[in-house]
């Protein structure tokens, strides 16, 4: 069923400050997939919220068990993000390759219900995780190339802002569930999974088959260079990031060749040959190093403050509640102030937030501050780096390179995960804590400096 092909009408621009089927520089594409991606997020934030609870307390699983599965949910969705991302540019088709991630997911959720035991769940998140994986880049890659390079930020933001509006729901649904049905975590994954296969009704139906590439709204504010981003002047060899990029990937093919021409694995991997896109992965995969996960950034606060565990399921709202507040402002500011700067500032938060659950007094408004922290700094960065590295990567190549730097960052994020549990086991969660803190502080000195912006800019 993800075979048809809807045509996308024309977004060429209709009088000068204007778009047709734009609302403020963000494309009608923009937000069918916010759609997609807020019933999807209902249905698997409805899991996430009680999955840590359901896996130490239910389960009874150790710290270190916890995060080897926690890191297994989140690599495999790393892993298979690369390949999600070459099949997109490949077969010339993203919403299928994303309908496939959806709907896989989605056949994976009513599987909840049967599996009660380690080793079977396991290979079920993992599954499930495959579909995420296989979704993300191409839906980012038709974000992006429905959008002007101006307003990639807000784009992303926008996005997010309603992909975080269902992780909002989806805690609330969960804790509903939970307090009505007798057999509370078996009623959760049942809703849910219903859920996810309205979120894929809507990918087929609403989500144009084929997106037209964007082009720059007259009149806009050129502030930016050429690649949208004032942080990032070219390609790292004096060219612009489109031309460079392209040059890179295939020097005896025009543009216009490469673009009608399948992708070989060859061409997106010498993506990398890009200095700013190189230098803006190495940074992802540094801070994921030490970016530790939400479930064990929940759990480290319920034992903090000792909130009860009837209430645990809404711990992910207070960061979905400001991340939803803040996504769109934020990735605007982005825009205008540069990418990088903004990314910074986000794991600088980060960094407070660790900071509070270490050292903060026990006040009540602790759980507050650090919920509130965690979700600017997804503000900060879950939509600012794709729009950062769309900035840099050329439009036949865009779902390829959105997947190197986000497998490269899920990666470290998973390797983290896995630490950070061993860690704990052993020593402790507050020294694990504190060694997180300190590598963060370490990564995000380091970052700051290969990010530093070209031509001496702030």
């Amino acid at each position: 069923m993800y075979l048809a092909d809807r045509a996308a009408p024309a977004e060429g621009t209709t009088a000068p400050g204007r778009t047709r089927g734009r609302r403020f520089g963000v494309s009608s594409v923009v937000f069918a997939l916010g759609a997609v991606s807020l019933i999807t997020d209902i249905s698997s934030e409805m899991v996430t919220a009680v999955l840590p609870l359901y896996l130490v307390v239910g389960l009874g699983l150790s710290p270190l068990g916890f995060g080897t599965l926690d890191g297994v949910y989140n690599g495999v969705s790393a892993l298979v993000q690369l390949t999600g991302g070459h099949l997109a540019d490949r077969v010339r088709n993203h919403k299928l390759i994303a309908g496939i991630g959806y709907g896989l997911s989605a056949v994976c959720k009513p599987l909840l219900l049967l599996v009660h035991s380690l080793g079977p769940l396991g290979v079920v998140l993992a599954l499930e995780r495959t579909g995420k994986g296989l979704r993300t880049a191409p839906r980012d890659a038709m974000i992006s190339l429905s959008t002007p390079a101006e307003f990639q930020g807000r784009a992303f933001g926008v996005h997010r802002a309603m992909d975080t509006t269902g992780a909002v729901l989806g805690p609330v649904a969960a804790f509903l569930i939970l307090r009505a049905a007798t057999d509370g975590y078996d009623a959760v994954f049942g809703v849910s999974a219903c859920v996810a296969v309205l979120g894929v009704l809507v990918l087929v139906l609403f989500v144009p088959g084929k997106t037209r590439t964007a082009r720059a709204v007259p009149g806009a504010a050129k502030d930016t260079d050429s690649t949208g981003d004032p942080d990032i002047k070219d390609a790292g060899d004096g060219r612009p990031a489109g031309a460079g990029a392209g040059a890179d990937v295939d020097a005896d093919a025009d543009a216009d060749t490469v673009g009608k021409r399948p992708v070989d694995i060859r061409e997106a991997l010498r993506l990398l040959r890009l200095p700013r896109l190189r230098g803006l992965a190495a940074c992802a995969v540094l801070l994921g190093l030490t970016t530790v996960s939400d479930a064990f950034v929940y759990l480290l606060l319920q034992r903090r403050t000792g909130i009860s565990e009837y209430w645990f399921p809404l711990m992910p709202l207070g960061t979905a509640a400001v991340f939803l507040l803040l996504a769109v402002p934020v990735g605007t500011l982005a825009d205008r102030v540069g990418r990088r700067v903004v990314f910074l500032v986000g794991h600088a938060l980060l960094l407070v937030a660790y900071t509070l659950l270490l050292w903060a007094p026990d006040l009540p408004a602790l759980p507050y501050l650090v919920l509130a922290l965690h979700g600017m700094f997804y503000a900060a960065t879950d939509g600012v780096l794709p729009a950062a590295v769309s900035a840099i990567v050329p439009e036949q190549l865009r779902a390829s390179g959105l997947a190197l730097v986000g497998t490269g960052q899920a990666l470290a994020r998973f390797c983290c995960s896995i630490a950070f549990g061993a860690a704990w086991t052993v020593w402790g969660d507050a020294p694990a804590l504190a060694g997180s803190a300190v590598g963060l502080l370490g990564c995000a000195l380091v970052a700051g400096v290969v990010l530093r912006p070209s031509g001496g800019r702030p």
